[in-house]
C-alpha cells in the first residue's frame, strides 16, 4: 500500500467515507478495498497525463485544420444549483475547444436561477451557446432531454455539469466520426479533485464489450450520439434516474451502426462531497435503477437472466436462464495420474447441480497399471466413457479426437487437474454459450493458495498472449473490478471451456500444429473470426493444478517446439499482435498482467 498517497488524502470527509465503507462492507472487505484504492502505482499517473498536454504547433493545427465535411457537436448540459466555480470551469472547457464546430446547450433546473443566469449570461455573447431555464427541476433524466431538445448538432454529446473536457475532446471525436462514420463514439476518462490540483483513478477502457457493459457502464463518459438515432430510440426516461445514461446508452448499442472508442483521457469527473464518483453509497436508488436498466436490455435482446448486485455498488452480474437441458460433452485429456483424475470427477459428481452431461476420458499413453485398473472402475458408469488416443502428447489432438465422441450441444474442455468450486458451474456456463452471440464461455481459476491463475486472456501479454491478474490474490477485485466482471475477452484457457458445438465446427476444433502452447488462444481467435463472442464468467470458479500433466517447459526439445508455436501465432495473427487487443487499451503495458500503465 502507498501510506503517503494514503495520508495525502486524509480529511474530515474521506475518514468520515471510510466509516461508512466500514460500516457497510465489515473489516475485511474494508481492509481489500483500502489496499487497492491506494495501491501503490508502477508508473506517476500525473507525471504520465503530462505527455497528453498539447503543444503550441498541435493546437495550432487543430484550430486551423479544414474540415471538408465536419460535424457539428451539441453538447448537453443539464445543471442544477452548480456551484459558480464548477459551472464555469465546465463552460470555459468547451470554449477553450480546439475544435469549432460545437455548440453547449444548457438546461437549468435550479429553481432560483438569478445567480446561475447571470453566470451564464456572461458567456451567452458566444452564440453557440443556448441556454433554457426550465420551470422546475424535472430530475436528471428530463432536464438532460430539455437540454437535447436545444441541440441542433448532428451528434450529441452528454455532458455533467461539474466535470471537465480536455481542449481537444471534441476534435479527437469529430475526427473519428469523418473518418469512420460511427453513430457512438466514447473516449476514456479519469477523475480530478474539486481544486484541479490531482488527477487520479484514470477509466482506460476497452473497445464496445457488451458483457461488460452489462456488468457495470464502463462506458460512461465522454459518450457521443449521433441525432438521428437518439430520435431513433428515444431520450433518458425519469424511471432510471440515476443510471439514467446506462440504461439510454443500452438503447443506443441495440440499434446502433457504429460503435467507436477512443483511447484517450478526454473527460475528466470532478469529486466532490455531494459526487457519485467518491461516494458511491450515497445513491443506492442509482444502483438499483441500473439493476433495472441491465435487465431490461437483456430482456429486449431475446434472453431471460437474473440480474445480481456483486459487492460492489453499481456493478452487476447476470446469470442467464438455461433453455431446455442440453446435453455437455465433458472432454478431459489424461496420462496416468489417477488421483488427479480422480479427485476431478469426483469434483464434477459431488459439486455439480446439473446433471445432463457425459464425461469423455481421453487416454493418452499412460504406463502404469493403476490408472487402467482405475479406468475399468469408472468406463460406462455415471456417463463415463473412456476413450483411446494411440499417439504423443498433442493437446489440441487430444481434444479434437474426443469431439469425435461426442454427443452434446455443449462441448467443455476441461484439464485432468482442476476441480470444481461453484454448484452451478455448468448452468452459469450453458446459460452464457444459448446465447446467439456467444461461442465460448471460460471462467476464474485458482491455485491452491487461493491466488488467481487464470482471469481470461489478453493477447499481446508476453509477446503472445497471457493470463490476467495471476498470483493476486482471491479476494481481491484488481483493475476497475476486472477479475470479477463478466466481460468479452479475445481468449480464455481450454483449462475449463465450454465451446458451442455449431462455434467448434465453424472454427475447424483446434490447430494440431500446436500441440502444446497457444492452441486455446489460436482457437478462441478462429471462434472470434466467426463472428462469435468469448465470454469470461468469473462467476464460475475452479481450482486448478497447473502443468501437472505434462510438466514445464525444461529440456531443449520442448523449448524448440514452444519457439515454434510462438512463431506460428506471430505468422498467423500478426493483425492482432500490431493493433493490440480490442479487449484491452493501447495505454496498457504489455509486460505486466494487472492493467498496469504503460511507460512512455
Amino acid at each position: 500500500m502507498d501510506f503517503s498517497k494514503l495520508a495525502k488524502s486524509l480529511n474530515p470527509y474521506t475518514i468520515k467515507k471510510g466509516f461508512s465503507y466500514l460500516k457497510q462492507y465489515g473489516f475485511q472487505e474494508f481492509k481489500v478495498r483500502l489496499s487497492e484504492r491506494f495501491e501503490k502505482e508502477e508508473v506517476d499517473y500525473n507525471e504520465w497525463c503530462k505527455n497528453d498536454i498539447l503543444t503550441d504547433e498541435e493546437r495550432k493545427a487543430q484550430r486551423e485544420r479544414i474540415w471538408e465535411y465536419p460535424p457539428l457537436i451539441s453538447v448537453v448540459v443539464p445543471i442544477y444549483k452548480t456551484p459558480e466555480v464548477f459551472l464555469r470551469q465546465m463552460i470555459e472547457s468547451v470554449t477553450a475547444q480546439t475544435y469549432p464546430h460545437w455548440q453547449l446547450c444548457i438546461a437549468d433546473g435550479s429553481g432560483d436561477t438569478a445567480e446561475t443566469k447571470r453566470i451564464v449570461d456572461s458567456y451567452l455573447s458566444d452564440k453557440r451557446i443556448k441556454y433554457k431555464i426550465l420551470a422546475e427541476n424535472r430530475g436528471i433524466a428530463d432536464n438532460t432531454n430539455a437540454a437535447m431538445e436545444l441541440a441542433d448538432g448532428d451528434y450529441i454529446a452528454l455532458f455533467d455539469h461539474d466535470d471537465l473536457l480536455s481542449e481537444n475532446a471534441l476534435y479527437e471525436v469529430a475526427d473519428r466520426i469523418c473518418k469512420t462514420g460511427a453513430e457512438i463514439v466514447y473516449t476514456d476518462e479519469d477523475k480530478v479533485t474539486s481544486d484541479l490540483s490531482e488527477r487520479y483513478q484514470p477509466n482506460f477502457k476497452p473497445d464496445f464489450n457488451l458483457d461488460l457493459l452489462r456488468s457495470n457502464n464502463y462506458i460512461c463518459h465522454l459518450l457521443v450520439v449521433k441525432k438521428t438515432l437518439l430520435q431513433e430510440v428515444g431520450g433518458q426516461k425519469k424511471e432510471f434516474d440515476g443510471a439514467q445514461d446506462h440504461e439510454f446508452l443500452f438503447r443506443c448499442v441495440e440499434k446502433a451502426k457504429g460503435i467507436e472508442h477512443i483511447p484517450k483521457v478526454l473527460y475528466h469527473w470532478r469529486v466532490h462531497k455531494a459526487s457519485t464518483a467518491d461516494n458511491p453509497l450515497s445513491k443506492k436508488y442509482a444502483y438499483d435503477a441500473g439493476k433495472r436498466a441491465v435487465t431490461e436490455h437483456i430482456r429486449r435482446c431475446g434472453e431471460e437472466a437474473e440480474v445480481t448486485d456483486t459487492l460492489f455498488p453499481g456493478f452487476y452480474r447476470a446469470k442467464y436462464q438455461v433453455t431446455g437441458e442440453p446435453l455437455v460433452s465433458i472432454i478431459i485429456p489424461n496420462k496416468d495420474e489417477k488421483e488427479t483424475l480422480k479427485k476431478c470427477l469426483d469434483s464434477i459428481k459431488e459439486k455439480s447441480t446439473y446433471r445432463n452431461y457425459e464425461i469423455i476420458i481421453v487416454e493418452n499413453n499412460s504406463t502404469g497399471q493403476e490408472i487402467f485398473d482405475y479406468y475399468k472402475e469408472i468406463d460406462g458408469r455415471d456417463g463415463i466413457r473412456v476413450v483411446y488416443w494411440k499417439s504423443g502428447f498433442n493437446y489440441s489432438a487430444l481434444n479434437n479426437f474426443g469431439f469425435t465422441f461426442a454427443k452434446g450441444d455443449y462441448i467443455l474442455c476441461l484439464n485432468n487437474d482442476v476441480t470444481v468450486i461453484t454448484p452451478d458451474w455448468l448452468e452459469r456456463m450453458i446459460g452464457q454459450c444459448q446465447r446467439k452471440e456467444v461461442g465460448i464461455v471460460g471462467v476464474k481459476l485458482y491455485y491452491p493458495d487461493d491466488t488467481i491463475q487464470h482471469a481470461g486472456v489478453i493477447i499481446g501479454i508476453g509477446g503472445v498472449a497471457g493470463a490476467m491478474f495471476v498470483g493476486m490474490a482471491r479476494e481481491r477485485s484488481g483493475y476497475l473490478r476486472k477479475a470479477i466482471l463478466q466481460q468479452d475477452l479475445s481468449a480464455v484457457t481450454a483449462a475449463c471451456m465450454m465451446v458451442d458445438r455449431k462455434a467448434w465446427e465453424g472454427a475447424g476444433g483446434f490447430n494440431e500444429d500446436l500441440a502444446v502452447a497457444f492452441n486455446d488462444i489460436d482457437f478462441c481467435l478462429k471462434v472470434r473470426r466467426e463472428g462469435y463472442l468469448v465470454v469470461y464468467e468469473p462467476n464460475v470458479e475452479l481450482y486448478h493444478y497447473e502443468s501437472k500433466s505434462r510438466g514445464y517447459e525444461d529440456t531443449p526439445e520442448k523449448q524448440k517446439r514452444f519457439l515454434s508455436e510462438i512463431n506460428y501465432m506471430k505468422a498467423h495473427w500478426s493483425e492482432i499482435l500490431t493493433k493490440g487487443d480490442p479487449y484491452y487499451n493501447e495505454n496498457f503495458s504489455l509486460n505486466t498482467c494487472n492493467y498496469t500503465l504503460r511507460k512512455r
